[in-house]
């Protein structure tokens, strides 16, 4: 049984269908929450410090996020933080939110007057997904899949994903399952920690699609849209108006024209050999189900 409705107040404004988004790394998130941002009414944040503090607790330690309500209050109030319309608040904020918005200032990028929905599109918020729809309820996902090999391609050249893959993040304090790195169990640490890493990239891409996929099966469709991120890119027109179908409200598309965005394909060019082969094999299973092979 879900515990009762909370209805979070910011600004003066109650929270009512707040949008995330989830995806595993490079996957999109960042353009989609580019398009949510500069559309009317909306007040979208990515990586402020309060919920990424708490997104990579729940992400690295899962039995966090199971803490019931206490989890809970936990991650609606690093929101409730994050979303505060205060001046100066988008010195905050990480420079890909910063540019996301087209702030150049101190901010806010938001005036409370304007605001009807809030969201958030912070890295890694996939992992929490069950904590986000019992502090919210009535929330709305939409979650992205690219393929693998292209997602494995940029997180390679990613000093900030690369990080996660040293030695240390597997301790004997991790624990397991670890979905976040995509090891099953602690007899596995020392083959990841020999793995190169396109392999371990695989692992964190394949984990991250079966999340989606659970969530897929258990969110209703009134709460959930899955895209695929080259659609989103090859036909960003009919990608929106899906978009702002499901969240019954005017997404704009201007925001994905006319920029630069990661090409459909790149694999191809930047893997060598032997890591797309890693990369196949790892996630084999994955990539044929989505259609990816």
């Amino acid at each position: 049984m879900r515990p009762p409705t909370h209805i979070l107040v910011v600004n003066g404004i109650k929270v009512r269908r707040p949008v995330f988004v989830l995806a595993a790394p490079h996957s999109g998130s960042d353009l989609l929450a580019r398009a949510l941002k500069r559309s009317p009414g909306f007040h979208v944040t990515m990586g402020r410090a309060s919920v990424a503090h708490v997104v990579y607790a729940f992400a690295r330690r899962p039995s966090i996020a199971r803490r019931g309500m206490g989890a809970t209050r936990v991650l609606r109030d690093a929101l409730a933080e994050s979303w505060q319309i205060v001046a100066g608040a988008c010195l905050e904020c990480p420079a890909p939110c910063r540019e996301a918005g087209g702030v150049t200032g101190a901010g806010p990028c938001a005036a409370s007057g304007t605001v009807a929905r809030f969201g958030d599109a912070s890295p890694d918020l996939l992992y929490s997904a069950s904590v986000l729809l019992q502090a919210f309820p009535d929330a709305r996902f939409v979650q992205l899949i690219r393929d693998g090999r292209d997602v494995v391609a940029d997180m390679m050249t990613d000093p900030a994903t690369l990080s996660w893959f040293k030695s240390a993040m597997l301790s004997e304090e991790t624990e397991f399952p670890n979905p976040f790195l995509g090891v099953k169990s602690g007899e596995h640490s020392d083959r990841w920690k020999a793995m190169p890493t396109a392999g371990k990239c695989a692992l964190r891409w394949r984990s991250a699609v079966r999340l989606s996929a659970t969530l897929h099966k258990d969110l209703p469709r009134e709460q959930l849209l899955t895209l695929r991120y080259e659609d989103l890119v090859a036909s960003p027109a009919e990608a929106v108006q899906d978009i702002s179908a499901f969240l019954e409200t005017r997404v704009s598309k201007v925001a994905l024209y006319g920029r630069s965005v990661p090409k459909v394909g790149v694999w191809r060019t930047r893997l060598r050999g032997e890591d797309t082969a890693l990369v196949e094999k790892v996630a084999r299973e994955e990539l044929t189900r989505l259609g990816y092979r």
